[in-house]
């Protein structure tokens, strides 16, 4: 009986084990694609900044460059979860 005990609550500790592990995958994920959006987004404002500065216009680059930073964090974002995507669909294959 003991014995029994202690294999069903070793797979239930498992269990709960690879759910945190999910859990936690997700948290990173969500984490990684925030952070790659705000720093594209981030980084194409300081350089249509610079160039409103530099040119003397009135926010034009600024705005333009601010677009170009929102369209290049989604599609890179996009891609990141294209490629986590086939990653998972691999170890699932090799798993069986």
């Amino acid at each position: 009986k003991s014995k029994d005990e202690k294999e069903k609550k070793e797979i239930v500790l498992k269990k709960d084990q690879r759910r945190d592990k999910e859990w936690m995958e997700y948290v990173i994920l969500v984490t990684q694609l925030g952070l790659t959006v705000a720093g594209s987004i981030l980084f194409c404002f300081a350089v249509g900044h610079y160039l409103d500065k530099w040119l003397h216009t009135k926010g034009i680059f600024t705005a333009i460059f601010i677009i170009f930073g929102v369209i290049g964090g989604g599609y890179t974002a996009y891609r990141q979860i294209l490629d986590m995507e086939k990653e998972a669909y691999k170890l699932r294959k090799k798993r069986g």
